[in-house]
């Protein structure tokens, strides 16, 4: 009883990574809460079928992704501000720097494929190798570093910060 006990804890201790994860996948706070809330329960449920010794974090974050395209699938045809022309009409009330920078990034970040959305959350923002990251996504690990990498220079052009994501910096003439 007390190894279940220990799985226990250490499924409630991945929540916030796989707050996160959510946040990438939905573009929404409360979707990816009800995500967050519907793989706790699953994976709860299912503790008996994770073998111990094995990576529980990306066991999952593979039911979370798996369960947000099953979502995806089943309501495709259901679309709601897919362009954020609706939450754009939104006042903001915060005029601070760094929430005008957020706000950027996050406009930014949801203009890239879901691909790449998802290889850059997972690698990037819940510090998931790049194996991690391919078991979970069912592709290659070169498949992921190439998401990763396009999303990062995709990130850069669109915010303007010219990064070079594929080398070093180009010399500057002296």
């Amino acid at each position: 009883m007390m190894d279940h006990d220990l799985r226990q804890e250490e499924l409630v201790s991945h929540i916030p990574a796989l707050r996160a994860f959510a946040r990438s996948l939905a573009n929404d706070a409360s979707h990816a809460d009800d995500l967050v809330q519907e793989t706790v329960l699953k994976g709860w449920s299912n503790l008996g079928s994770y073998t111990a010794g094995t990576n529980m974090r990306a066991w999952l974050f593979t039911i979370l992704r798996n369960t947000f395209y099953s979502e995806f699938r089943k309501f495709r045809r259901e679309v709601e501000d897919v362009d954020g022309k609706i939450a754009a009409q939104v006042p903001d009330r915060a005029a601070q720097d760094g929430v005008m920078d957020m706000r950027d990034f996050e406009k930014a970040f949801a203009q890239l494929p879901a691909d790449q959305r998802e290889a850059l959350t997972l690698v990037g923002a819940s510090g998931l190798t790049y194996d991690e990251a391919a078991q979970i996504c069912g592709c290659a690990v070169g498949t992921v570093k190439s998401r990763v990498n396009r999303a990062r220079a995709r990130l850069s052009e669109i915010l303007g910060t010219n990064e070079r994501t594929d080398g070093p910096a180009a010399a500057t003439p002296v």
